[in-house]
């Protein structure tokens, strides 16, 4: 167990699964207390009956502003602060053109993933804000993604999404400087089997391109906790200098780029 984040309090949104459960359990070893605010309940439960003490969850949905504040609320009264907010939780439109979507699938598509992947962190950030700015040295991170800089990884409505992220990642630590700093993370392909969307009918459907690491330039499918360590970085007092970068953490795959578009 290390001892980077003793005496750290941390919030993750989306950390019963995928990355954000890799971050969550990383956190914990390095000695955090983590909140976590996840809106399935059985991965909550499993959570709690793994890590006891160590974290409290918020069962709700990161696009309500109520869900955000309980959370906030939860967590600064089981451990007493709030270091750290981390805005993870995040679906994906699995690569969807908008020539094919309709009309209709626009709206909706637009209004599920929009409201989960860029005010989920608004809303978060929001809530937590009031308690980061009596904490020592606080931190928000936001979980981007290769295509917050580039094209082709998602579809229009997915892609337009994380380049808000990156936005806001920016705008943020402008606005709240110098008293809290504000990165993100940019992952590239995570083998997480990140959901799809209920409006297109693919909440079922896991982010699966079937990728090898033949595919890949630095040749390795990384997992969830290879990118752990930047979240650590971000979340420390390590990275003291750093506020509105995007890092991005991509094995190279934006160099290869994503190949031709299909049509």
């Amino acid at each position: 167990m290390g001892n980077r984040l003793v005496d750290r309090v941390v919030l993750v949104t989306g950390g019963g699964s995928g990355l954000g459960r890799a971050v969550v359990d990383r956190f914990l070893t390095e000695g955090a207390k983590v909140g976590v605010l996840e809106r399935n309940l059985s991965r909550v439960e499993e959570l709690e009956n793994e890590y006891s003490d160590s974290v409290v969850c918020t069962v709700g949905d990161v696009s309500s502003a109520d869900d955000n504040v309980r959370a906030v609320t939860a967590t600064v009264e089981k451990f007493g602060q709030l270091d750290v907010f981390v805005g993870n939780a995040g679906v994906y439109d699995h690569r969807a053109s908008l020539e094919s979507l309709s009309m209709g699938q626009i709206d909706a598509a637009f209004r599920e993933l929009f409201d989960i992947n860029v005010k989920g962190f608004l809303l978060g950030s929001k809530s937590a804000i009031p308690e980061l700015r009596k904490a020592k040295a606080p931190s928000i991170i936001f979980t981007a993604s290769v295509s917050s800089v580039s094209a082709g990884f998602g579809g229009s409505l997915y892609v337009a999404a994380k380049h808000a992220v990156a936005g806001m990642t920016r705008q943020l630590a402008y606005e709240l400087a110098p008293r809290i700093r504000v990165n993100a993370v940019a992952p590239g392909y995570v083998p997480t089997q990140l959901g799809g969307l209920e409006s297109l009918d693919a909440s079922g459907v896991k982010s699966n391109p079937g990728l090898s690491a033949l595919d890949l330039p630095l040749q390795v499918l990384p997992t969830p906790y290879d990118f752990t360590s930047i979240y650590l970085l971000l979340a420390s007092g390590e990275s003291s200098v750093m506020t509105g970068s995007v890092i991005l953490a991509d094995g190279g795959t934006s160099i290869w780029g994503p190949g031709p578009a299909v049509r």
